[in-house]
């Protein structure tokens, strides 16, 4: 009896809801593949898959979902396709898409990506929603697992104590959740969740503030807009805004940060 050959790997594969931030990585993939990740889940694309992968918010139109809850961000707001070696993002939506950098691609426009990961934000009115992708690079060295690229975006990221990131996952846990229109919480929303969290460490909405506004202080010698004299007034949560915006394109923050809130809640 002839055995049949292998099955080759397929071009195109979904990833579920709970993958994870592409920013942790990837499994190994062939230079090139395309990697794609928004609120429902995401797709991965082998670099001569021959079609655009459209991203929008009517999620039965397209193939990565983004601001389904989002009226002001187009049904398919624009797509990522193959041309000449390199991945090209084009927005056919009214929105501007920002890339980092504070770079824009406007309606009609289009943008060549990078390799690795990078974050692409739709700016809405009233929030800017994440859509992730990556681009598989070539592994560095023969034998490589096919992980070590992922490790090239760690100098990006920024140092944070457990304290800081406790305190910046829980004043950003609406904009890590996908709550349609995002804000930072209250001082005093946050100090309230820190103290039922962790009762033996005096968590008031002053401790809060300061924690935070040290981090500020400390991004603003590299990072423009977190500092009050830098903001028109009324400055109103712009400030932390900024702040949360800066933690989120740089992935200082993801989702799985919220399992702290989980776990500090388990500690007690």
């Amino acid at each position: 009896m002839t055995q049949a050959p292998p099955r080759s790997p397929s071009k195109v594969n979904l990833l579920p809801q709970d993958y994870g931030s592409l920013s942790r990585g990837i499994p190994p993939a062939r230079p090139g593949t395309l990697f794609v990740m928004g609120v429902n889940g995401g797709m991965s694309m082998a670099p001569d898959a021959a079609f655009p992968l459209l991203f929008g918010r009517n999620e039965p139109d397209v193939h990565v979902c983004v601001a389904p809850d989002d009226a002001h961000v187009s049904r398919r707001h624009g797509y990522i396709v193959r041309e000449h070696s390199r991945w090209v993002v084009n927005n056919t939506g009214r929105l501007p898409i920002r890339l980092p950098g504070e770079r824009l691609v406007l309606g009609g426009d289009r943008a060549e990506l990078p390799s690795g990961f990078t974050p692409l934000f739709i700016v809405a009115p009233k929030r800017e929603h994440l859509l992730e992708v990556r681009i598989a690079t070539p592994a560095p060295g023969a034998g490589d697992d096919g992980l070590r690229e992922a490790a090239t975006h760690d100098a990006e990221v920024w140092e944070l104590t457990e304290t800081e990131k406790l305190v910046l996952t829980c004043l950003a846990q609406r904009y890590l959740r996908n709550d349609p229109v995002p804000q930072p919480l209250t001082w005093a929303e946050v100090a309230a969740e820190l103290a039922e969290l962790r009762p033996a460490e005096s968590w008031t909405r002053k401790r809060a503030a300061h924690v935070v506004a040290c981090v500020r202080t400390r991004f603003s010698r590299s990072v423009a807009g977190l500092m009050e004299d830098e903001i028109p007034q009324p400055v109103g949560n712009a400030l932390n805004h900024n702040l949360i915006t800066e933690l989120l394109v740089t992935t200082t923050l993801v989702k799985s940060d919220l399992s702290l809130l989980e776990e500090a809640g388990e500690d007690r």
